[in-house]
């Protein structure tokens, strides 16, 4: 279920907060996602039942913030990231003007990538490459929602859930350890799951649909498919969209922004950006070779 403004502490709400995009809108399940501007500012805000992901996307700024009984002021370069765990009061005080990225995770997102008892610890200045690429991609599916990116969105999620599960867990997360030996599908979860794809080529296409043909968790789906198939889920099905798209763009005259739409891109852009990076030429080029 897409997460509601109710259920975010508020500062998305402040007089000084300039929106740019959310995914407000878009159902998302389990998260929000949030751009903005923030003009200075010191306030305290109510625990919530969502977990805060904050990452500056210029600086250095001030950020004070209060951990526990001190309160604390550190200066946060671009990149650098701030967690806030669930369920705890939150005071901090803003320096100055911010670019920023806010990510709002339900409890059921960690849940779903294996953590059934996890707590979160609070985090404020720590720069993480992995996290900050994983919340830009973010970002990045906003300005490009398209219902068909829904897989890619649900990997996204479950990357950015285990990794904060696995680094900024207490302890207490049975997720925590190193993770077993990966097995593969058996044949006939593969072959539900390709036949799944294959059906869905031009819609949205949920991991936990997938999860559900074979029989398995989405943790599981994601972890035993990379092991028969050396990619993601959401790799894979562009990968089939892809020869979909290369199948019909020789073998008849459907406008090439109807071959996009009907083999799941979001445009002919989007087909156009995909087929040069992976082939190396263009639907038109493909076209008028034949």
């Amino acid at each position: 279920m897409e997460l509601a403004l109710t259920q975010t502490h508020g500062m998305l709400g402040l007089p000084g907060v300039r929106a740019q995009r959310s995914s407000a809108g878009l159902g998302w399940p389990g998260l929000l996602v949030s751009t903005q501007v923030e003009s200075p500012f010191a306030e305290s805000f109510a625990g919530t039942d969502t977990h805060l992901l904050i990452l500056h996307l210029d600086g250095p700024v001030t950020v004070g913030r209060r951990v526990g009984g001190s309160y604390l002021r550190r200066q946060v370069p671009a990149g650098g990231l701030f967690l806030h765990p669930a369920g705890q009061n939150l005071t901090v005080e803003l320096g100055g003007e911010l670019n920023s990225v806010h990510v709002y995770l339900a409890d059921e997102a960690l849940r779903g990538v294996g953590a059934t008892e996890f707590r979160l610890t609070e985090e404020y200045g720590l720069v993480d490459p992995l996290v900050g690429q994983l919340v830009l991609a973010l970002d990045s599916l906003i300005r490009e929602w398209t219902p068909s990116a829904r897989t890619f969105l649900d990997h996204l999620t479950g990357c950015l859930a285990s990794h904060l599960v696995r680094r900024y867990g207490d302890g207490t997360s049975e997720g925590s350890g190193p993770p077993p030996t990966a097995r593969g599908l058996a044949d006939r979860q593969f072959a539900a799951v390709r036949e799944l794809m294959n059906a869905r080529l031009a819609g949205p296409l949920p991991l936990n649909e997938l999860a559900a043909a074979a029989s398995l968790s989405v943790r599981q789906l994601t972890r035993s498919f990379k092991a028969t198939t050396g990619q993601t889920p959401h790799r894979y099905l562009m990968g089939l969209r892809l020869k979909q798209a290369v199948r019909m763009l020789r073998a008849g005259s459907t406008p090439i922004a109807e071959v996009a739409v009907r083999c799941g891109f979001a445009h002919q852009e989007h087909l156009t950006r995909v087929m040069r990076t992976q082939l190396g030429t263009t639907p038109g080029a493909l076209r008028r070779a034949g």
